[in-house]
């Protein structure tokens, strides 16, 4: 606790440094899987090698993607838009199932209803579609948030600061208390995401709460 208190604005910084290298590439992949996703639901033929594509990405390991990425980008070596980018590209490969399968579990009558009263294709997917697909899209998003969140820290192995900077700081020095206070960090920037957005779930689809039987209801 005493090196923790000596060095609080540190931490403090780190912290901050980790959150927004950590929901940026969360908002982005979001966005960007969700018409992939939606996509891949509308057109079974192309669904599975489309989705199997785009998983393929999650198995590049992340130290070699972080290194590459400078050359395709054409950005400095330790640029923080080397961590955003890859990322995202994680955030993407794990989302995009994620949504296609938010689309499929709306039932096709209500979709048939949707039509039956005029919606078109565009209008049926924003009004219907997305709300009714939304406790599972929330639910991939959770899992992505935290799969982000520790994903930042290898970031700190080629020099873009965050909470993983405790970990290659204290192992160098073999001093475990600023590891153990890294990992402590990290974990709580994760919760604090999952929680962020399980509240924003329950503000934004209050019918996926209240749709839910009580226990011991007849």
């Amino acid at each position: 606790m005493s090196w923790l208190l000596d060095n609080a604005d540190y931490v403090w910084d780190l912290t901050v440094r980790h959150i927004w290298l950590s929901a940026i590439p969360i908002m982005l992949g979001f966005v960007i899987a969700l018409p992939i996703g939606w996509y891949a639901n509308r057109h079974p033929r192309l669904r599975g090698g489309l989705l199997g594509g785009v998983s393929i990405l999650y198995t590049v390991p992340s130290l070699p993607l972080f290194v590459i990425l400078p050359g395709i980008l054409g950005t400095g070596f330790l640029s923080a838009t080397n961590v955003v980018v890859g990322l995202t590209i994680y955030a993407v490969a794990i989302m995009v199932r994620s949504a296609s399968d938010a689309f499929g579990s709306v039932s096709p009558a209500v979709l048939d209803a949707a039509s039956a009263s005029g919606f078109s294709a565009r209008g049926r997917a924003l009004a219907v579609e997305l709300p009714l697909a939304g406790p599972v899209l929330l639910a991939g998003l959770r899992v992505v948030a935290v799969s982000t969140v520790s994903l930042v820290s290898v970031g700190a192995l080629i020099g873009v600061s965050s909470l993983g900077s405790l970990f290659t700081d204290g192992y160098q020095r073999d001093f475990r208390t600023e590891i153990v206070i890294g990992i402590v960090a990290t974990v709580i920037v994760a919760l604090v995401f999952d929680l962020l957005l399980v509240l924003s779930g329950r503000l934004l689809m209050p019918w996926a709460s209240t749709s839910r039987p009580k226990v011991g209801a007849a």
